[in-house]
């Protein structure tokens, strides 16, 4: 019988007590259910309310259990509906009436509450740790190929030529929002809500700071409705993962189209392609594109929480089960991407002569040749114009800005003097966008510098 099966005369048959239960997902729990069983039995021992022999009691049976639990010698009874009961149950088996006062002064309400904001934190922890290194190769790979330019794209149409590593770079600050938002639910979740008990605290003199201490959370819930209820730091989590998949997503997005012949700008490690069962040639980017699938069952996850939540009137209602197995998903396909991605970046070889072939084609150096005729006084729609003429000129003899002469940018506009013809390569438009956070060497150089020592602080 389930341990609150008092006022029962019946109980649940064997498919609404499986349907009903969460053991499969919160038994990942069990350490953070013991650590804070552990802290709230010192604490009503501390408080007068439990006898110090009990609390030993109680402390020498958790370890017991979960040392069992680690060896794998635990049995989890699906009876038990979820990983907390399954402990108490085994403690009051072991150490008889001293487990049974384990509860006191405290429900599952907060002791569920308490116990998945410490592993969130743990999770959270984690996928910052893999953000770090993941920006790290992404600086790494960036300053390694400094001096590679590449095409800038809009509209996925050859725009203007950036650095490799300028590009690389855009990732990194990304990388960085979604390091703020992870932390920023870690902030979320390290709040104590046990001592709220059902909803509304209990008459037991409770020391709350002593357990919010031990267990090491910043501070203590301050109202008690809402420590049962409050959810918002796994929206936080789901949310931030969310983000940071979804810039994955892109990433991964361009390195299927940088490794594919038509573009040919990198090529993946063998460790992160796959061959084709038909097509012995294939090397295919399954792991970037398995990562962009994936992307869409963390935003579901995100999606399926804020459908739990929406709605439900104070305090706990047993829809809140549902707040766990999307979001410990989500976590764990956040930090397994990062490390799939990790690694990826860091094997890939870069294919630097096909991206400087490929920065020749589709008239790169278009506006500078605009901002030429602008700097001589020329209205910058009019320039616009000139240079959309011999953008046309340059397509019907099928070759590039480039390859005009002086007298046809001359025959275009007067204004056109032996200089222009140094306005034309690549590495002369890159380097013109010297603007703060431009693509010019120096400016990248100032980012570079400002990552490292972002990441050094961190």
């Amino acid at each position: 019988m389930a341990l609150w099966s008092g006022r029962f005369e019946q109980g649940v048959d064997s498919f609404t007590q499986e349907f009903g239960a969460s053991l499969n997902v919160d038994k990942a729990m069990y350490k953070q259910d013991i650590a804070g069983s552990l802290a709230h039995a010192r604490m009503l021992a501390a408080q007068g309310i439990i006898s110090a022999e009990d609390a030993e009691q109680i402390a020498a049976g958790l370890s017991k259990i979960e040392n069992a639990i680690d060896a794998g010698d635990f049995v989890f009874d699906i009876n038990d509906e979820d990983v907390h009961m399954a402990i108490e149950r085994a403690l009051i088996e072991d150490i008889g009436d001293a487990g049974a006062r384990l509860h006191t002064g405290r429900s599952r309400n907060d002791q569920v509450a308490t116990d998945t904001r410490l592993y969130v934190k743990e999770r959270i922890a984690s996928l910052i740790a893999a953000n770090h290194a993941l920006r790290q190769v992404l600086l790494e790979k960036a300053e390694q190929h400094f001096d590679v330019i590449m095409p800038g794209y809009t509209h996925l149409q050859p725009a203007q030529p950036v650095l490799f590593a300028h590009h690389l770079l855009a990732y990194f600050w990304m990388l960085t929002r979604d390091y703020a938002r992870l932390s920023q639910a870690y902030l979320a979740a390290d709040v104590c809500p046990l001592g709220s008990a059902a909803l509304a605290g209990t008459s037991y003199p409770l020391n709350r700071e002593m357990t919010a201490q031990e267990l090491g959370f910043a501070a203590v819930s301050l109202n008690s409705l809402d420590g049962v209820s409050d959810r918002d730091y796994l929206l936080d989590l789901t949310y931030a993962c969310s983000v940071s998949m979804m810039h994955l997503s892109r990433l991964c997005e361009e390195l299927i189209l940088w490794s594919s012949a038509e573009f040919g700008f990198i090529t993946l490690a063998d460790s992160f392609s796959t061959g084709s069962s038909i097509m012995p040639q294939k090397k295919n980017p399954d792991f970037a594109e398995l990562i962009r699938g994936k992307t869409g069952r963390v935003a579901g996850s995100l999606v399926a929480l804020l459908m739990v939540m929406k709605a439900l009137p104070l305090a706990y209602n047993k829809d809140m089960q549902e707040d766990k197995e999307g979001t410990f998903d989500a976590a764990k396909t956040l930090e397994d991407s990062f490390i799939c991605m990790s690694g990826m970046i860091a094997t890939m070889q870069v294919n630097s002569e096909a991206m400087g072939a490929s920065v020749k084609k589709g008239f790169l150096a278009a506006t500078d040749v605009a901002d030429y005729l602008a700097a001589k006084g020329m209205p910058f729609r009019q320039a616009h114009e000139v240079v959309g003429n011999l953008v046309l000129t340059c397509e019907k003899r099928a070759c590039s800005l480039e390859d005009l002469t002086l007298e046809d940018f001359q025959a275009a506009s007067e204004l056109f003097e032996a200089d222009i013809m140094d306005c034309l390569t690549p590495s002369a438009v890159v380097g013109a966008r010297t603007t703060f956070g431009g693509t010019a060497p120096e400016a990248v150089a100032t980012q570079l510098k400002e990552a490292k020592r972002l990441l050094a602080a961190l």
